[in-house]
């Protein structure tokens, strides 16, 4: 079974941009924590990794196993891919060298309230939501496109909770929170 080159050339472009935001998160990591950020939440971090890994392998498994031809996307579906990059480049611009996968905090710089983040509280998580959804549909990775998002909001469940909750004991008008 072969992918059409469009959806390989797609394939091969997220694995990209993930590797080069881990390389920002490193970066901005290394930067923060050198400037008073203390990190939080690691327990559940590692979930993170691994649901992601695992996505990029359920979608080819299923993409190969299916046995059919795969159709180039749907208009609305590449449409909405490309607005997700737009808003997920937004995100990251925004909080600038204290945007990272990981949660650090700092009481030496206040919360970040502008481009995205002035509107809702965790938008790159938004973001990977609706990647986790669309990505897949683009591949006809139906199973994909309902269990990674399912997964991403039960991580989110823990998540997001510990983030606000280190934000609120670190200070709500002193803080700042990076998130992925």
């Amino acid at each position: 079974m072969m992918l059409p080159g469009l959806l390989w050339g797609l394939f091969i472009f997220l694995i990209i941009q993930r590797l080069l935001e881990v390389y920002i998160a490193k970066r901005n990591e290394r930067w923060l924590k050198a400037h008073g950020g203390i990190e939080r939440g690691k327990e559940h971090y590692k979930w993170f990794i691994i649901v992601h890994t695992l996505f990029f392998i359920s979608l080819l498994l299923e993409v190969f196993i299916k046995q059919e031809v795969v159709h180039n996307p749907a208009f609305i579906l590449v449409t909405l891919f490309i607005l997700t990059q737009v808003f997920r480049v937004w995100c990251i611009t925004s909080l600038g060298k204290f945007w990272n996968t990981k949660i650090i905090v700092s009481p030496n710089y206040p919360l970040i309230k502008t481009g995205p983040y002035k509107y809702i509280a965790h938008p790159n998580y938004v973001v990977v939501g609706i990647e986790l959804f669309i990505i897949p549909l683009m591949y006809e990775a139906y199973i994909t496109s309902i269990v990674f998002p399912i997964l991403h909001i039960l991580l989110l469940l823990i998540r997001i909770p510990a983030e606000e909750r280190v934000l609120r004991e670190t200070t709500v008008s002193n803080s700042w929170s990076s998130q992925r």
